[in-house]
């Protein structure tokens, strides 16, 4: 197993830059996550990291070693792709033995190593056929077998279950997750799918065009983001976004939005210009008294939940509340705010003002 560091890595085709001197680190064993939208340089990453891709500049570390300028072939990782790349003219056993027929190992130390791995795949039934009449997730635990079963240092996957269907896919994923767990192997995958990420990283790199936004656990990730980029790609629905203008000073624990003192964690910065103040659809509450004053727009039925947009003098905003509280449209309801949950944000740059929430965060970032 290996740890990764990343140190100021960048990417260019031309004129165009894929990566912005992304840096990181992925500790011994960490199922770790680059998530984005298309075209944010995920991949790209993942790439350099692989030896498929050299790096315009910067350093990539596996395991002690500089090995940026390195071919894939000698940096001892295992790649899988999203759509199986495995040979259609062999059956299930060649196809994972491959790796290690082509490194000349012997034949009986080939099969005991084919067998274990089709043991943890629970594949053992199906490797003498031929993997063009398996189904998709079949041929999924083919491609992981042949990562498998070279024993590498690490293995690197690019959105491994995107050609699944919705339903398979959430199974694949704790599959993949428990045969992390079990073998302790250090995992890079990339995914644009957020819940995901989540549900499956120990650490999330979320990348923006080229730049990585933040680095964290996933909780961090979700309960402090760093810039309203990150605050809006997770989450669903994501966090909402009242906008303002006004001066804060450090300590301050409240803002004031449309004339009403709104709740906010203790400013560790001052702060006069546009803000934006960000908080998450459950921790936004409906009550029939006072507060600040919203109309019931709509009304999402969820079953024990319920999603309910709501106009604000600031803008609209969705509140997750139970779904056996009234919430009927056109009605203008008081709204409170879990204060010690709430991020603010410079709206110029993007970037979250630091407070008592995300202090520890921002200052690792």
């Amino acid at each position: 197993m290996a740890e990764i560091v990343i140190r100021n890595l960048r990417k260019e085709y031309g004129s165009f830059t894929a990566v912005q001197s992304s840096s990181f680190r992925i500790e011994d064993g960490e199922f770790f996550m680059l998530l984005g939208p298309s075209g944010c340089g995920k991949t790209t990453t993942l790439r350099m990291i692989a030896g498929l891709e050299i790096p315009t500049s910067g350093e990539v570390w596996i395991d002690g070693e500089e090995v940026g300028r390195k071919p894939a072939s000698q940096r001892d990782i295992a790649f899988v792709f999203q759509m199986f790349a495995l040979y259609p003219h062999m059956n299930v056993r060649r196809n994972i033995a491959y790796p290690l027929v082509s490194e000349g190992l012997p034949r009986a130390e080939v099969s005991r190593r084919v067998t274990e791995v089709a043991r943890i795949l629970g594949i053992e039934d199906m490797l003498e056929r031929p993997v063009g009449g398996l189904s998709g997730g079949d041929r999924q635990r083919v491609a992981l077998g042949r990562a498998i079963v070279r024993n590498p240092k690490c293995f690197l996957m690019d959105e491994p279950l995107g050609a699944l269907d919705a339903e398979f896919r959430e199974h694949m994923a704790e599959e993949l997750r428990a045969l992390h767990d079990r073998m302790g192997a250090t995992t890079v995958y990339v995914t644009h799918d957020q819940l995901e990420a989540m549900q499956m990283g120990d650490k999330i790199v979320v990348m923006n065009h080229g730049v990585v936004e933040q680095f964290g656990t996933p909780q961090d990730i979700y309960d402090k983001p760093a810039t309203m980029f990150v605050a809006d790609f997770i989450g669903a629905p994501p966090m909402n976004f009242l906008r303002f203008h006004g001066a804060v000073e450090a300590g301050a624990t409240d803002v004031s939005l449309h004339h009403q003192a709104l709740p906010v964690p203790a400013l560790c910065e001052p702060f006069d210009g546009d803000m934006v103040y960000g908080v998450r659809p459950e921790h936004v509450h409906i009550s029939d008294g006072a507060g600040y004053r919203a109309e019931v727009l709509a009304s999402e039925y969820l079953g024990t939940t319920q999603i309910v947009t709501l106009a604000t003098p600031n803008g609209e905003i969705k509140a997750r509340i139970p779904s056996d509280q009234p919430a009927r449209m056109g009605e203008t309801v008081g709204l409170t705010f879990n204060g010690a949950t709430v991020t603010l944000f410079d709206r110029q740059s993007g970037r979250a003002l630091r407070s008592d929430l995300n202090e520890g965060v921002l200052s690792h970032g």
